[in-house]
């Protein structure tokens, strides 16, 4: 009999199931309090109830895990001074869609070699999660993959669902499942139809094909999950943060049902694609829409310790540190800069 099946996989690699990972890292009692009071404190100020503004500011993706610590401890001291006006959540985004090719990620790739070794990559990015929560500082990442959520969910306290998996029923079906609120951005086309689509989807029950804590192929059976927000990161036509946008989305929000609640990305499109607009796009933000609608509630940045980007090397000792191997980000100064600014303006 000729082969017909499995003609284009070279092997089947075996995954610590979630269970022994979360058991040699487990969350602490420090960690929990952080997760389960940002989520909470997220979910307020989506109602209204909480009139703070959410930031959600940290690097394109983490490749460098002491750099990241390093990043976290600067950014823990404005999170304590700013948290009266101020709810400050550190990106952690450990899995990259790509248009085509590249880098997919710490847990796809800890190495950054091609190895993919993922086990590795789960291990190193739960130790992260736990090391950060535990000093008190939230995190947020992008859910990309439905079964690496089930390693590290429980130290995460706000997610997002990208430009390029919004309309996927498989990312809908995760968010209905997921402990955390969740931002729907919009798609690279500049439809917000498809985030407000993704939310109503992910609100109600699903069943989806996933693995249990022992790494069992299972059915997930989900209830809903009814906190959400959307996410403008721009489009492929120009940056989508205008008031007009902004108003069409929250009404088209009121329509679907949902209380509106909008987050602005003030990288990627809505900046051009140059990191160096992003403090623009901040101060925009600050001026047009925290203090007058009551829909915007925050803001996303993607920020490292030294600005720009750099390319993977071959010799990755030559990686220079704190720069991002991804998107382009602002440095450290500049976003101390902004968070003071946004502090000050929410103040007034």
């Amino acid at each position: 009999m000729r082969p017909v099946d499995n003609l284009h996989v070279l092997a089947f690699e075996a995954l610590t199931p979630p269970r022994v990972l979360r058991e040699r890292y487990p969350i602490t009692e420090a960690a929990a309090q952080t997760v389960y009071e940002t989520r909470e404190a997220i979910k307020r100020i989506m109602q209204r109830e909480d009139r703070r503004l959410l930031a959600v500011v940290g690097p394109c993706s983490i490749h460098d895990t002491d750099a990241a610590l390093d990043y976290a401890r600067r950014l823990l001291r404005l999170a304590i001074e700013m948290r009266d006006r101020i709810v400050i959540v550190m990106r952690a985004y450990f899995e990259k869609p790509r248009t085509t090719v590249g880098w997919r990620g710490l847990i796809n790739d800890p190495h950054l070699d091609g190895s993919f070794d993922m086990n590795e990559g789960l291990r190193r990015a739960r130790e992260l999660l736990l090391h950060i929560n535990t000093m008190g500082l939230p995190t947020a990442t992008e859910m990309l993959d439905p079964i690496s959520p089930q390693y590290i969910t429980d130290l995460i306290s706000m997610t997002a669902i990208g430009a390029r998996t919004v309309e996927s029923q498989t990312h809908r079906a995760l968010a209905s499942g997921l402990s955390m609120p969740v931002g729907y951005k919009n798609s690279t086309d500049g439809n917000v139809q498809v985030a407000i689509n993704a939310f109503l989807a992910a609100r109600q029950a699903h069943s989806f094909l996933g693995i249990d804590q022992e790494g069992r192929s299972c059915v997930v059976r989900t209830t809903g999950n009814p906190d959400g927000m959307i996410i403008l990161r721009g489009s492929s036509a120009g940056p989508n943060y205008d008031a007009e946008t902004v108003t069409r989305t929250e009404q088209a929000m009121r329509a679907a049902g949902l209380s509106p609640a909008i987050m602005i990305d003030c990288s990627h499109a809505n900046a051009g694609g140059d990191y160096r607009r992003q403090p623009q796009v901040w101060r925009d933000v600050l001026r047009d829409h925290i203090a007058s609608s009551n829909a915007v509630i925050g803001m996303m940045v993607e920020s490292n310790l030294y600005e720009g980007k750099q390319p993977i090397a071959a010799d990755l000792t030559q990686l220079r540190y704190g720069v991002s191997v991804t998107d382009a980000c602002v440095g450290w100064e500049t976003t101390e800069r902004m968070l003071i600014e946004a502090y000050e303006a929410v103040g007034r």
